[in-house]
């Protein structure tokens, strides 16, 4: 049983993920094709690593990069069209840099969105096998005591 977000949660998304698209949006401003990309990747990395820890998780830099790349795959296979667009965009002075940026951001909000999902899920999937008595390693028991070796006497 998946529950929603709560609004707090809510909050923390929303200031992460408006940052880092205008952060993304920053680096969409260079009239180069394909650094776009490259800034996209970088700030989705950043982006979940920091929606992790709202929900109490943390990831390391790795998984937080295949995420990123998931997400924008996800986003680019959905909106395939925008993501052409901004990088040929980038071939026309002046309307590269306003248009670029502005479809950074749409796929950022909606990559970040999707990944906070993402996350929401995954937490709520680790309380109910908690609730469960399952833990990590397939098992339900714990060590009370340390193991030790007999005396050799």
């Amino acid at each position: 049983m998946f529950l929603p977000m709560t609004d707090e949660e809510k909050s923390k998304c929303k200031k992460i993920i408006h940052g880092h698209a205008a952060a993304a949006a920053a680096g969409n401003l260079v009239p180069i094709p394909m650094v776009g990309l490259a800034t996209d990747t970088v700030t989705m990395t950043t982006m979940a690593m920091a929606l992790a820890s709202v929900f109490g998780g943390s990831i390391t830099e790795s998984v937080a990069k295949n995420m990123a790349i998931n997400a924008i795959v996800s986003t680019i296979k959905k909106q395939p069209v925008r993501v052409i667009a901004k990088e040929i965009s980038k071939v026309v002075p002046l309307v590269g840099q306003l248009v670029a940026p502005s479809i950074s951001v749409a796929m950022l909000e909606s990559a970040g969105w999707l990944l906070a999902s993402e996350l929401s899920d995954e937490r709520d999937k680790a309380k109910e096998k908690e609730e469960l008595g399952m833990q990590r390693g397939g098992h339900n028991f714990k060590y009370e005591k340390k193991f030790q070796l007999p005396n050799p006497d």
